[in-house]
């Protein structure tokens, strides 16, 4: 199954969570830890909205470019909910460790993870993986 194919069977497979998926660019295919970490870190990413943003929109960009691959996962604020709003009843679940793991598996490959609140009150993943 293709990288663009496996992401978006993750995403419809999202109980809860409206994913809208885009891809640009050429799909081209990755060494395989490399797909890995694009599969996994979307795969979190979705699981982090389910536990702190449920109902939260999600956008799920991936872009292949010349030398290296994006995948964006941005999620608005949940439904009703203000800026401080408590989060999801899944929160308090999990270790705590998935995205320093997939951080630490990202450098490891040459690439870069980011993650963190944006500006409209959502929160954004961006892996950069080389190509």
């Amino acid at each position: 199954m293709s990288l663009p194919d496996a992401l978006t069977a993750l995403a419809v497979g999202a109980r809860g969570t409206q994913v809208t998926r885009q891809v640009h660019g050429s799909p081209c295919q990755l060494p395989p830890q490399a797909s890995l970490a694009v599969y996994r870190t979307a795969q979190e990413a979705l699981a982090n909205v389910r536990k702190h943003a449920p109902g939260a929109p999600v956008t799920m960009t991936l872009s292949f470019g010349e030398r290296q691959v994006v995948l964006n996962v941005a999620n608005g604020p949940p439904p009703g909910c203000a800026d401080d709003h408590p989060a999801g009843s899944l929160a308090a679940t999990g270790g705590g460790y998935g995205l320093d793991g997939l951080t630490e598996r990202a450098e490891l490959l040459g690439g870069t993870l980011r993650a963190g609140p944006d500006q409209h009150g959502g929160w954004t993943v961006e892996l950069r993986m080389p190509s």
